[in-house]
Parts: C-alpha cells; sequence; structure tokens
C-alpha cells in the first residue's frame, strides 16, 4: 500500500508484487512493482520499480455479451491489476515457469484465465514437476517428456533415447503403505519393460541440487 500511495494517482500494484498479493507466486524480496497509467512523470523511486502502462488509463474493454473486463480492482484495499492482466505482465517480463506457475495457481482458485497462457503448462500436473523443468533447464539438462504412458503407467519425465524415467515425489501426497507398494510395483514393470527409474523428492531438489545433477547426469550417460 505505502509503494502504490507513493506513486501518486492511478497507481496500481503489478507484475510480481501483484502475483503475491493474489497468492498466486510466492512473495519474494526486492523492489515493489507498480504501474503508472501514463508514460510522464518520475521515473524512480527507492524500493519500487515502476512500469508504465497507459494502457491502464482506457476504458474497461467489453465481451460480446456487453460486460466491463476492467485491468485493475482492489484486493485487502491496495489498488491492483486483475489476475487476468497480472498474468499478462508476467508473460512479458517473467520466466515462463512462473507464468506457468500463476495460471495454474489462478485456475486451481476458479479463475478464468488467458488461454494462451493455460495451455503453457507443458502438461505438468504440480508444482514440484514444473520446479523439476527448471531444475533442468537451470542446469543444462536436456529437457525430457512430460506426463509419458509407459505400459499400465503414466511417469512423471521420460528421456526416450537414454530410456530413463523420473518420478517426483512430496512427502505428503506418496505416504502411506498403498503409495508405497504402487511406486514399488511401476519401478519393477517399468525395469522389466526396459526403463531405468530415478525418484527424486522436493527436498533433495531444493537442498541438494548438487547430488541431484550428479546422480541425473551420471543416469542419463554424461549428456548436458
Amino acid at each position: 500500500m505505502a509503494a502504490v500511495l507513493a506513486c501518486g494517482r492511478g497507481a496500481v500494484l503489478s507484475h510480481m508484487s501483484a502475483a503475491a498479493l493474489w497468492n498466486l507466486l510466492r512473495p519474494e524480496d526486492g523492489p515493489i512493482d507498480v504501474s503508472l497509467p501514463s508514460q510522464s512523470g518520475r521515473r524512480r523511486r527507492s524500493g519500487i520499480r515502476i512500469h508504465r502502462c497507459p494502457s491502464l488509463a482506457a476504458p474497461p474493454s467489453l465481451t460480446e455479451s456487453g460486460n466491463e473486463i476492467p485491468l485493475t480492482t482492489v484486493r485487502s484495499r491496495i489498488p491492483v491489476t486483475t489476475v487476468a492482466r497480472t498474468i499478462r505482465d508476467l508473460e512479458a517480463t517473467a520466466p515462463p515457469y512462473l507464468v506457468r506457475r500463476a495460471t495454474r495457481q489462478a485456475q486451481l482458485a476458479g479463475i478464468k484465465v488467458d488461454v494462451r497462457a493455460a495451455t503453457s503448462t507443458r502438461g505438468t500436473r504440480s508444482d514440484l514437476e514444473l520446479d523439476f523443468l527448471e531444475f533442468c533447464e537451470h542446469h543444462h539438462l536436456p529437457l525430457p517428456k512430460t506426463n509419458v504412458k509407459l505400459g499400465r503407467w503414466e511417469v512423471d519425465f521420460l528421456w526416450p533415447r537414454q530410456r530413463l524415467a523420473v518420478e517426483t515425489d512430496f512427502y505428503n501426497t506418496h505416504r502411506g503403505s498403498v503409495a508405497f507398494e504402487d511406486d514399488h510395483q511401476r519401478d519393477l514393470d517399468l525395469r522389466r519393460l526396459g526403463y531405468r527409474v530415478r525418484r527424486y523428492t522436493g527436498a533433495q531438489i531444493r537442498n541438494h541440487p548438487a547430488l541431484v545433477v550428479a546422480d541425473l547426469g551420471e543416469a542419463l550417460g554424461g549428456a548436458r
């Protein structure tokens, strides 16, 4: 609120800061993103990242049914870009994986979003899967295919040429005797089909990335 008020009339929270306010992304340290509906005025303020967006001053556009589509609203008494506009801003400024994550969170909350953003999720089904794709990109590992059917099972990630399957697990979604037995039966079936299987937890990916990179690199035959 302080950042928005400091930027004057028409200012709204936007971009990464708006995504955090809407609970689409985790809050992060650093400057607060604020958009202004003009091209003129002060361009720098300490602790604030100013975006010039004249389109915010335009009247709301209309749907075919005559309903208005606003670009800004108020949340927790803070002027902010709408979810749809926030995701559109992220598409222009944020890494693709963050756009996918924000889009998915909006969909889980029952908020309609732009189809273009919704179709850019690479078919992943969880934030951990998105984290793993980001992990591979960051460490220059070959990108796998996602959610591939092998026999009666669907694996999270597959490198077909290396015949390597990777499963990413959260403890709270893979605990219990049934899940334990299913995981081991899946691994046995995949090995009988000629595939090698690796499993990594969210904690391993976050806290021990060098070990995961070494293990995965070895499994991929040193491909980087």
